[in-house]
């Protein structure tokens, strides 16, 4: 039990500190909520102490009657090293657009805003961040995105803003 609060602490520092970006991110249209459900893969990040160290990174959405469950898991020292897994239920925000999210972890002690920021369905991928600006993830609906689709992605994140620059590119999960 102290372990778990420890956790939602640091995490909680985490996720609600200052946005280094500084400004509130919005979201490029609405999204289809059913085209976000299903396993997503982390292709590229920008760094986060709670997420030091993972590597093969996905998200599981799957539907609730209030919202959705998100899995979010990684493994620790290498795609076949140990599995770290925390939950988070999330809801949507904004139903004009679809795309503001709203998560707590860890039995609700820890709530972050988020926003995903661009949805190609047609290419299987997305950008998603944090409403301050201060975290965001590429995700792939495949393990490996193409190298042409990763290039368009990346060119999209920079010319939202971003300093693609800072992302790290973590080894892939396998499917």
């Amino acid at each position: 039990m102290i372990q778990r609060l420890v956790l939602a602490a640091f995490a909680a520092c985490l996720m609600l500190s200052p946005g280094a970006a500084g400004a509130a991110v919005e979201p490029t249209g609405r999204i289809e909520i059913s085209q976000m459900m299903g396993r997503w893969y982390e292709v590229a990040r920008v760094p986060n102490a709670l997420q030091n160290g993972c590597l093969a990174g996905a998200s599981d959405w799957t539907p609730q009657a209030a919202g959705f469950a998100v899995v979010q898991s990684c493994r620790k020292a290498g795609p076949s090293g140990p599995l770290k897994t925390w939950k988070a239920r999330a809801t949507v925000s904004d139903a004009r657009t679809n795309a503001k999210l709203k998560m707590t972890f860890f039995g609700g002690v820890v709530s972050q805003d988020y926003v995903v920021m661009e949805h190609r369905p047609a290419e299987g991928w997305l950008v998603l961040a944090t409403a301050n600006g201060k975290y965001l993830w590429l995700m792939s609906q495949k393990p490996v995105l193409p190298a042409a689709i990763k290039s368009q992605a990346l060119a999209r994140i920079r010319q939202l803003g971003f300093d693609i620059g800072r992302l790290e590119f973590p080894l892939p999960a396998r499917s």
